[in-house]
């Protein structure tokens, strides 16, 4: 994921919306709902954050586009030392986990 990107099945107005009547309150429904690509990284949702161009993805394409290629070539190369066994068990084991969570006495 690109690391100025966010995520999400609803937007944070959305959210807001149904939470707490109030979508005044998208920035803490934003926060919440962990979107962003560290925040997403963090819950190992996904595997990799993808560097960006100085000033956003849409400022320099071919920085851009360089650098999701070095992720996409060393992800392949990766992947590709794992029998189709190995990879569909990664695969189920990763969807198995998300959404799972322990409590813990720390704070971020």
């Amino acid at each position: 994921m690109f690391e100025n990107s966010v995520y999400s099945v609803i937007s944070p107005e959305g959210c807001a919306s149904i939470l707490w009547r109030d979508d005044t309150q998208k920035s803490l429904a934003a926060e919440v709902m962990k979107i962003t690509a560290n925040d997403l990284k963090r819950l190992q949702i996904i595997d990799e954050v993808v560097p960006e161009a100085r000033g956003g993805a849409h400022r320099d394409w071919d920085a851009t586009a360089e650098n999701l290629k070095q992720v996409l070539m060393r992800s392949l190369a990766e992947l590709s030392t794992l029998s189709v066994d190995e990879l569909r068990n990664e695969r189920y084991q990763k969807f198995r986990q998300m959404g799972q969570f322990v409590e813990t006495t720390e704070r971020p």
